[in-house]
């Protein structure tokens, strides 16, 4: 059931395109406007004219020539994202350059630049924040996404289905296990997700409990099963039934969707993630698999769920003994 993780091709939405091409119309003006005046800006400011123009007009072609990579870009934002990625970072470090100025130099001293020459900052960057990084998350869960085949179909499998089709690296399907005794059903995020790791320290320190029950623990990830082998084995995890789905068909069965913003980077889930990377030794590590994918957690139980915990967000945390208890 293993197959190579593809990214979806769909068109961009169109106001991203309409971001683009604004940021593209300003950038080209602004640097036509300096390159044939260069010195309305300082003038406007009530400072000297620089003695070498010239280096404010290479400004103005650096920012209209940003403008053209904008115009280029808005055909497929979700394709061309590095472009408004490499613009996104100038439109951030510009003013924080600026912001250093105000606070390293009074206004007596050389190279300092009043608050009204900096007023173009706003036009310039601040205003195109918020839209740029919309691109650029829309495109990272864009290129995140599973295979075209499996995200955009409209058909998606049944839970027993499913249960019957996927195989663990032993062999066994969750199908077959759970007309035995009660499964324990764990779907994780990625292998890099701090929350994941968290989760299979949990699931180790209450496995004997669980066991103790009569209960058959299965966990199903993104990874490669082969590969994520000493990934598990570090959490005790290496002979328990794994099953690998790096298309989602699985998750999406059991209703498992790709998380919002607010699921998977809302305030409380930063403070949960400082909590679970830092303070509880977690860490974080590279993202495998798709990193927008909500986990979730199942008791089965011949082939049907008996219960269910779909996390509200990534930060939150079962408790697999209660889940387990039938």
């Amino acid at each position: 059931m293993n197959k190579p993780h593809q990214n979806n091709s769909r068109p961009s939405p169109r106001w991203m395109s309409v971001v683009l091409v604004l940021a593209a119309i300003y950038n080209i003006v602004w640097g036509i406007w300096v390159i044939l005046r260069p010195n309305d800006m300082f003038d406007f400011a009530n400072i000297p004219r620089p003695m070498y123009p010239a280096i404010w007009q290479c400004v103005g072609m650096i920012v209209g020539v940003y403008g053209v990579g904008y115009a280029c870009a808005a055909r497929d934002p979700l394709r061309h994202w590095p472009v408004t990625l490499v613009g996104f970072l100038g439109k951030l470090f510009g003013p924080v350059g600026i912001l250093y100025g105000w606070l390293t130099l009074t206004p007596d001293s050389p190279g300092y630049l009043p608050l009204r020459f900096s007023l173009t900052s706003l036009t310039n960057d601040v205003i195109w924040w918020l839209p740029f990084a919309a691109i650029l998350y829309a495109a990272f869960k864009h290129h995140n996404a599973p295979s075209a085949t499996s995200a955009s179909s409209t058909s998606v499998m049944s839970v027993q289905t499913a249960n019957e089709q996927f195989k663990s690296q032993l062999g066994n399907t969750i199908a077959q296990l759970s007309r035995q005794q009660n499964v324990l059903v764990l779907f994780l995020r990625h292998s890099g997700c701090t929350f994941c790791r968290e989760a299979l320290s949990d699931l180790r320190q209450q496995r004997a409990q669980i066991e103790s029950g009569g209960t058959k623990i299965v966990i199903v990830h993104m990874s490669d099963n082969e590969t994520s082998q000493a990934y598990f084995a570090h959490y005790g995890a290496e002979d328990l039934d794994r099953i690998s789905d790096p298309d989602c068909e699985l998750y999406r069965a059991y209703e498992l969707g790709r998380g919002k913003f607010s699921q998977l980077l809302g305030p409380s889930v930063w403070w949960r993630g400082f909590k679970a990377a830092i303070l509880n030794r977690h860490g974080v590590g590279k993202l495998e698999g798709d990193g927008f994918q909500m986990p979730g957690t199942f008791l089965v139980r011949d082939n049907q769920i008996q219960k269910a915990y779909r996390h509200a967000t990534a930060a939150s945390r079962p408790d697999y003994c209660e889940l387990a208890a039938g």
